[in-house]
């Protein structure tokens, strides 16, 4: 579904702020992979997220989705099929906008039609928004004419990772969706994303900070620092591996130790 070949991308180059965000990185993910990517502040993370999004172009290498080489996309085009969640609950919708207006944004937004972002919403598809609202659990269904910014941060990220998965994307990029969210709050959503990824088959790449959800979530972990993917675990080897045995490789494949605090603190 997706593949990464060798892609670089330098900041600021030529002047003393100049940075190498990433490092020839290459990736291949299989359709209905979900790999966790877990890395210190600045590893390149999500970077390599904005990549795949359109949000720059990378200086060298190809960005191949689904067969489709869309290396200089443009960015909207990409977000028809590319599902992307931020840390910021506030990122992903419309404050002004209603609960419906925000989920039919999404909805046409991803259709293909060459029209969609001019069409009406029938009654039959705002029942379908009523119904998948209501599978948040969050009594949004009987709120839909509602000005999105009176949701909580929680309710605003659920609805946004319903907006991101309405239309299924060819891959969905959450980047540590949850870290703003009270805990209680963060594993109803998690659960969510969960349900979702699996019931729908989506392929999926997602940024954490937690170990245990490295280790625990989807079927393959990742570890980047300074732009590279140091280290890459899937099937029965990820299966053995513990969180101190996760830092330990990421020690003997980097050439130091992790030092991210939040990392740390979650074992």
């Amino acid at each position: 579904m997706l593949k990464i070949k060798s892609i670089s991308k330098t900041f600021n180059p030529g002047t003393v702020n100049e940075k190498k965000a990433l490092d020839q990185v290459s990736l291949e993910l299989s359709d209905g992979d979900f790999a966790t990517i877990v890395g210190s502040n600045g590893a390149g993370k999500s970077t390599l997220f904005n990549a795949i999004t359109g949000t720059f172009y990378v200086d060298e290498g190809q960005i191949i989705l689904d067969g489709e080489n869309i290396t200089y996309q443009r960015e909207h085009i990409r977000s028809k099929v590319i599902g992307h969640l931020f840390q910021d609950p506030l990122k992903g919708t419309a404050p002004h906008m209603t609960i419906e207006e925000n989920l039919a944004l999404a909805y046409l937004r991803a259709s293909t039609g060459k029209h969609a972002y001019f069409s009406r919403i029938s009654n039959k598809e705002k029942q379908k928004f009523k119904e998948q609202l209501s599978l948040l659990d969050m009594g949004l269904e009987d709120r839909m004419k509602q000005p999105v910014g009176l949701l909580s941060g929680g309710q605003r990220q659920a609805l946004t990772l319903l907006m991101a998965t309405m239309v299924t994307p060819k891959i969905l990029l959450l980047d540590e969706h949850t870290a703003a969210l009270d805990p209680a709050t963060a594993a109803k959503v998690l659960e969510l994303t969960k349900t979702i990824i699996e019931e729908r088959k989506i392929t999926c790449l997602m940024v954490t900070h937690n170990m245990h959800q490295a280790l625990e979530l989807g079927n393959r972990t990742l570890m980047m620092d300074f732009g590279r993917i140091v280290f890459d675990v899937q099937g029965e080897e990820r299966s053995r591996l513990t969180i101190d045995d996760l830092l330990k490789q990421f020690q003997i494949c980097a050439g130091k130790q992790m030092d991210n605090d939040r990392i740390l603190l979650s074992k």
